[in-house]
């Protein structure tokens, strides 16, 4: 029986070898990063570092990230389970204590007794092996190079950003106040799960110009012709499409009341949400940026209640790269013109932590059962995740084809018009996990 090499030990990766080495297939797992050799966005050489963020959104059943989050419990993901058993209070959303949960899934892993992990960078791809890269947004300059000579591509990369955490105790709390919006109580919180930075209208536009004209990071001359991804805007780039852009976006002042002062409504408010499961660190909600770290400090300074705010980490910018999927991917994630090797996660054009590991599921299981020589049914398109497959591997527009997070807009519609919004996507989840039970239990996964 054949191995299964994979390379990159990030979300996808890992998620892949799981599910692969669950169903008897040994997998090599190839992760360059090896204590020494880092990324320009990794801090560790743990698995499944979670990098711009420690939030997989939403996990409301009604809401697509929320069933995409159900559908892969389903289907025993690895992912999830860390998630799941190192998570923090974040109102409606399911964040994790971001070294937990890395912690978690390296001991998975490393203890898998059909998983082998080789700490060595990847660039070339051998015709008689079955491949999965899953390399995400840092994949290397060389094996970019391969990967653009396979497909006879010539564009990989755009760019997204990191946003910073403070430490908690720096945070003036005469002005800031914890509310989550509309007070909203979710898994594990109390409806306080932010912290709210107020803002009035004179704050707010210094707080602009600042931001316009603080020093940012120059790019290299192979940087400068790639595009930025909507979905993970600077916010400076936020900031150059209009100057009331963030207080409409991330800054948004709805669903909050200033208990510091009730009768005034904030004109704009930086929200901050818990990083750590000791509750020391919190991130800025959407405040990745490509700004320098001494001007960070000096520009996020302004930001009522961060007067003194202390800093774990700046933000900072880091290229993301992915391939035309559908233009060049069979419906199993395999490479057209070489079906021998697969892509998940990032590199494959989905968006977020939770998509990139929900692509790595199905490589993993599509790879296990290639191995086997089992047979295994299309996947229905009525499921979130099987709806997100079908968008990368043929849904899309191949000429215009951009990164994509999962929604309801990608599952085929129902039969029946819904008007209520709600009522429409709980019907949608209910049919999506009836649709994914019936396809688990076909296959027998």
């Amino acid at each position: 029986m054949k191995k299964l090499n994979i390379i990159g030990g990030g979300l996808a990766g890992s998620e892949a070898a799981w599910q692969a080495a669950n169903r008897g297939i040994k997998v090599n797992l190839y992760e360059m990063r090896d204590g020494q050799k880092k990324t320009p966005a990794h801090h560790t050489d743990k698995l499944a570092e979670l990098v711009c963020s420690n939030s997989f959104r939403n996990d409301d059943i009604s809401s697509a990230i929320g069933l995409l989050h159900a559908e892969m419990r389903k289907l025993n993901s690895l992912i999830m389970k860390a998630a799941d058993n190192t998570k923090v209070p974040a109102g409606a959303a399911l964040a994790m204590d971001r070294d937990l949960f890395s912690d978690m899934i390296t001991k998975e892993i490393s203890q898998h007794p059909n998983i082998n992990i080789i700490r060595k960078e990847i660039n070339e791809l051998s015709n008689d092996d079955l491949w999965i890269v899953a390399t995400g947004p840092l994949t290397s300059d060389s094996l970019s190079k391969k990967i653009m000579d396979l497909t006879g591509e010539d564009k990989l990369a755009f760019f997204d950003a990191i946003a910073p955490i403070v430490y908690r105790d720096s945070i003036n709390f005469d002005i800031a106040w914890f509310q989550s919006r509309y007070d909203k109580v979710g898994p594990d919180g109390d409806g306080k799960d932010y912290i709210n930075c107020p803002m009035n209208k004179q704050q707010y536009y210094s707080f602009i110009d600042a931001l316009l004209a603080g020093d940012k990071t120059e790019f290299k001359e192979w940087e400068k012709d790639t595009p930025y991804f909507n979905g993970c805007l600077p916010i400076e780039v936020m900031a150059e499409r209009g100057r009331d852009t963030l207080r409409f976006g991330p800054m948004k002042p709805v669903g909050l009341t200033n208990p510091n002062a009730p009768d005034e409504k904030p004109y704009a408010v930086i929200q901050l949400r818990q990083d750590n499961a000791l509750g020391s660190l919190y991130n800025i909600v959407g405040f990745q940026t490509k700004l320098k770290y001494g001007a960070q400090k000096e520009v996020f300074s302004m930001i009522p209640g961060l007067e003194s705010a202390e800093f774990a980490r700046l933000g900072g910018l880091h290229r993301n790269t992915f391939i035309n999927s559908p233009k060049l991917l069979g419906n199993k994630l395999e490479l057209k013109n070489q079906p021998n090797i697969k892509f998940a996660g990032q590199i494959t054009g989905v968006e977020g932590y939770v998509e990139s590991a929900a692509i790595g599921l199905l490589s993993g299981i599509f790879s296990a059962y290639e191995i086997s020589n089992k047979p295994l049914t299309s996947i229905p398109t009525e499921s979130a995740i099987g709806s997100l497959l079908s968008h990368l591997t043929h849904g899309a527009n191949a000429t215009t084809f951009q990164p994509m997070n999962i929604n309801f807009g990608l599952v085929p519609p129902l039969d029946t018009h819904i008007k209520s919004k709600k009522e429409r996507y709980t019907s949608l989840s209910s049919r999506a996990l009836k649709a994914l039970d019936g396809w688990i239990i076909e296959n027998n996964l």
